[in-house]
């Protein structure tokens, strides 16, 4: 156990050291850096707005067949039972109030 912890501090020291010599670098040139995080940041919003309106195609060409089939499949079978049942229910209501005679 105690090896655990003595490879977890040489691992934290590790890190530690790499963290004070990448401090140590010269600085990019501000204009540098923020022209090429421009260019990320479209190139990012391009390819959001090509996956985002691929998306858009697939979901308006797969929805309309087969969501809308599967919603009146659904609701004519639940339909169907509700007025079997409604008409059982009815039966009896009417056999128990008649009675037997």
């Amino acid at each position: 156990m105690g090896t655990r912890y003595l490879l977890v501090l040489l691992l934290v020291l590790l890190v530690l050291g790499f963290e004070v010599q990448g401090a140590h670098e010269p600085q990019q040139d501000e204009t540098t850096s923020s022209a090429l995080l421009t260019q990320m940041q479209e190139s990012l919003y391009s390819y959001w707005g090509t996956a985002r309106s691929a998306a858009e195609d697939l979901y308006k060409k797969a929805y309309p067949t087969t969501m809308d089939e599967k919603i009146r499949d659904i609701y004519s079978k639940s339909t169907a039972a509700v007025s079997t049942y409604a008409g059982i229910f009815t039966d009896q209501l009417l056999s128990m109030l008649k009675g037997d005679s």
